[in-house]
């Protein structure tokens, strides 16, 4: 933003404080009435015809700014997508394993992505993969949603886990 002498327009429609508007002034004479009540002269509307200028305490409106931005930022959710890796002949203890860290990811809010990657000859029985992730997803059913059903590429086939809002 420009402040006091950065301001460039010969003439500035002016807001007090309040809000209330003192007209159309000259930017030598804005910058006085800003300086006789030690507060700044902002431009807050460039592109008006004349361009509008407020006078505020400046330290304290960028302090109050970065406030405001720093509570939305609290507010927000990061979602991460963690990647738990099957095998088409995986045995039902790695797949418990597997299925628990699946369930503890998606309990603390995180998507899930299943993958299973093929190797050498298995990527001719992809039904068997697809059987695997199938069944993890019916394993995690009661605590997320499938965001999509088990597709291929590659050599390797997936399957994303999100979990389900409580709101």
């Amino acid at each position: 933003m420009n402040v006091n002498e950065k301001i460039r327009a010969r003439e500035v429609r002016l807001i007090d404080s309040n809000g209330d508007q003192l007209g159309v002034k000259s930017r030598q004479e804005a910058l006085e009435i800003a300086q006789t009540r030690n507060l700044d002269l902002v431009l807050v509307a460039p592109n008006a015809k004349p361009p509008v200028c407020r006078i505020m305490d400046y330290g304290k409106f960028r302090f109050e700014q970065q406030k405001k931005e720093k509570e939305a930022r609290k507010k927000q959710k990061v979602i991460n997508v963690k990647e738990v890796r099957l095998s088409p002949g995986i045995e039902d203890h790695d797949f418990n394993t597997k299925l628990r860290n699946a369930r503890k990811f998606l309990e603390k809010g995180d998507k899930v992505k299943a993958s299973i990657r093929f190797r050498g000859r298995a990527i001719t029985h992809k039904e068997l993969g697809q059987e695997v992730l199938e069944k993890m997803a019916d394993e995690c059913k009661d605590i997320s949603t499938i965001e999509t059903k088990p597709k291929m590429e590659g050599r390797s086939m997936f399957l994303l886990l999100a979990p389900i809002n409580e709101k």
